[in-house]
């Protein structure tokens, strides 16, 4: 849920932070003390679009921080799948704007902005009148009928994916075959030729290494045996090895004077022997050494065949043999070009009708789901004083099937007597649509893993008994989810389990936006504003205490 909300700059709002808490978040206000400068900043912060009229007058910079508390382990598995490792159970998201450029991070990492939204998509619904694509786009209603029906869709759905993509596979190999007969010919030619030209190589494992060594030991023979005789006569006979040796006989002429002495004498003879048994190494080295031009260029052109077969076909042997693995079966297909297209077209009907009949299978469940569906939507919008709505769920065969199946969905809703069903999109406000979103959430409360709901403009063209019908279902969506809600209505600000006031004020000749929390007391005063304007009398305010109670009495009830 989202826990801490901080705002720096924008708009009314020089600085504020706001605990949110589980269950109903209500948040209310005069008009224009900045109530939608707060969902403007909690969609700044999950990517929405800035521009320079949302900073706050005289600065150049912004800030948003969200800081949610992850606590479903489903949604920290899907967080991780985007690579967002929640830090004891947290993820913070920061919009930094300054200078007109803005930077977002996620744990105080840059985040791309399709990163960002897909991560919010999984904390975080937004419902408003600009933020109900959802509903009235007909993939996203396909997701919403998916989500209620899962139980039974998604195996279904899973078979329907695994069908589809072993058709494609088939077809995919099947467009191989899909040329005349004078370019398999060529391509037959060019196919015999790089197998001809790898196989008759004859490569070897290990062999380029060997090689390679040999080719540079051969390369610098003669700088080896220049140095290394050097070596020998520094170390031999007339060198170090004839020093050593003096050496050793003048210390043995005194050792019978002290006893001491014997320990010196015998390493420096092992001294002598090491010198001798290097030297002999040396010289044998040196006798072994020969160098043939024949087989140096032997080497060398095999070299650059084995280089010239990696620059065409793979960086290594290993890799070359992979591909001339590929090519002979290719050549093997084309050689055996009608036999194997009409396995393939065989393949790809029986592939066609397995995958057809699990997406109908699949539209049937789909149908049966929508049914029940439409049904609770019904009385759920019924619930929201919507007292004669029908709500029907329309199904579409695409002239393809996809991975997702072949049905295409549209929501239609008359909420009128004697109106025709029509789609959503066409008959829908922005408060309506919040309200059937309403509804939609109130019967999949348990099928949603995202658990922090923010509704806007919810209350929107209604009042009394619809009013009241529309807080007992938030409130009761709340007890599942954290609801967030910005209203002007009484009736659904005393269903808050926090109630929160912005107020707008003048300071220091500057209109500042402050929100705060409201105690009991306090949320009563604020409601007997909502109720009674500019003028609040004792009938009012008690008015409000019993409308506060009411409403705890009732969702003592849910």
């Amino acid at each position: 849920m989202l826990t801490e909300l901080h705002v720096k700059n924008l708009a009314l709002i020089d600085e504020a932070d706001v605990s949110f808490g589980q269950g109903l978040n209500i948040l209310t206000g005069e008009t224009g003390a900045g109530k939608s400068i707060l969902l403007g900043a909690v969609n700044l912060a999950l990517g929405q679009k800035f521009s320079k009229e949302m900073l706050r007058t005289g600065q150049n910079q912004a800030l948003v921080e969200l800081v949610f508390d992850v606590g479903r382990e489903s949604v920290r598995e899907k967080l991780r799948g985007l690579g967002i490792e929640p830090e004891d159970g947290q993820v913070i998201i920061t919009r930094r704007i300054r200078d007109g450029r803005s930077v977002s991070r996620v744990n105080g990492e840059a985040c791309t902005a399709s990163a960002l939204r897909k991560a919010a998509s999984l904390l975080i619904d937004i419902h408003g009148q600009h933020a109900n694509q959802t509903l009235l786009d007909p993939d996203g209603q396909l997701r919403l009928l998916d989500l209620y029906g899962e139980a039974r869709i998604a195996p279904l759905k899973e078979a329907v994916r695994e069908s589809y993509r072993s058709y494609r596979t088939i077809m995919r190999e099947l467009e191989n075959y899909q040329i005349d007969d004078r370019a398999r010919d060529r391509e037959i030619d060019l196919l015999s030729y790089e197998i001809n030209e790898i196989s008759d190589a004859d490569l070897r494992d290990g062999e380029e290494e060997a090689l390679d060594r040999e080719y540079r030991r051969m390369a610098n023979s003669r700088r080896i045996t220049g140095t290394l005789g050097e070596v020998c006569r520094m170390t031999g006979g007339d060198g170090a090895g004839e020093l050593v040796s003096r050496a050793l006989r003048e210390l043995s002429e005194i050792t019978e004077f002290d006893g001491a002495l014997s320990d010196l004498a015998s390493g420096l003879a092992d001294a002598e022997g090491l010198l001798g048994d290097f030297n002999r190494g040396a010289s044998d080295y040196l006798e072994a050494q020969s160098f043939s031009e024949e087989e140096f260029r032997e080497i060398e052109e095999r070299l650059d065949l084995i280089r010239h077969l990696e620059s065409k076909y793979g960086k290594t042997i290993d890799e070359i043999r992979a591909y001339l693995e590929k090519q002979e079966e290719r050549l093997d297909a084309l050689r055996n070009f009608g036999e194997r297209k009409a396995e393939l077209q065989k393949e790809a009907a029986a592939a066609e009708k397995k995958m057809n009949e699990a997406a109908k299978t699949l539209t049937a469940c789909r149908k049966s789901c929508a049914e029940q569906f439409a049904k609770e939507i019904c009385a759920s919008l019924i619930n929201l004083n919507f007292l004669t709505a029908r709500f029907e769920v329309a199904f579409e065969p695409l002239d393809h099937c996809t991975e997702n199946g072949a049905d295409a969905v549209t929501f239609l809703l008359s909420t009128n007597p004697g109106e025709a069903l029509r789609p959503l999109s066409k008959i829908a406000s922005g408060g309506e649509l919040s309200r059937i979103m309403l509804a939609i959430r109130t019967i999949m409360a348990d099928r949603d893993d995202t658990e922090t709901l923010i509704f806007d403009e919810i209350d929107a063209g209604i009042s009394g008994r619809t009013a009241q019908k529309v807080s007992e279902e938030m409130a009761r969506v709340a007890k599942s989810r954290q609801v967030i809600a910005i209203t002007h209505l009484a009736q659904i600000a005393a269903m808050a389990d926090h109630h929160f006031e912005i107020r707008k004020s003048v300071e220091d000749g500057s209109t500042i936006s402050r929100l705060r929390e409201l105690n009991e007391d306090e949320s009563v005063d604020e409601l007997a504003r909502i109720l009674g304007g500019a003028r609040i009398t004792e009938a009012v305010r008690k008015n409000a205490r019993e409308m506060k109670e009411m409403a705890e009495r009732e969702k003592s009830a849910l």
